[in-house]
């Protein structure tokens, strides 16, 4: 597994064009992007699906476990990986989006039951 850069990680930790396109069921296609909020916790890139586990591009990403994202003005190949159920991550990660978002009418809903359980965190497939 590669890992994210310094350099990446701090223009992640601003960025706020994060489009995720998993593959599509023939592990080859990109799925059409979906803008969606990003955050940086301990050196990894994680999102959450506002609609929770039902959302479409979070069941392709936990399905196909691949795909690409586009943040900072680049696109990036990526692993999808589900993240369990970790009390201090989760808080940590839900730390990260009140801070990034904070003022946002959208923020409680991202901090909730839900999303937090739809959680993914992203790992670079190869070092750009």
């Amino acid at each position: 597994m590669s890992e994210w850069t310094t350099q990446q990680l701090q223009a992640f930790a601003t960025a706020d064009d994060m489009h995720v396109s998993p593959f599509y069921e023939d592990g080859k296609t990109y799925g059409t992007p979906t803008w969606i909020w990003s955050v940086v916790v301990d050196g990894h890139l994680y999102v959450r699906a506002w609609n929770g586990q039902q959302s479409r591009w979070y069941q392709s990403a936990k399905t196909q476990g691949a795909g690409r994202i586009h943040l900072a003005d680049q696109d990036f190949d990526v692993a999808y990986v589900p993240v369990t159920t970790d009390d201090q991550l989760t808080a940590a990660i839900s730390q990260a989006y009140e801070t990034k978002y904070a003022g946002s009418p959208y923020l409680p809903p991202m901090v909730a039951a839900g999303p937090i359980s739809a959680t993914v965190r992203l790992d670079p497939l190869s070092a750009e």
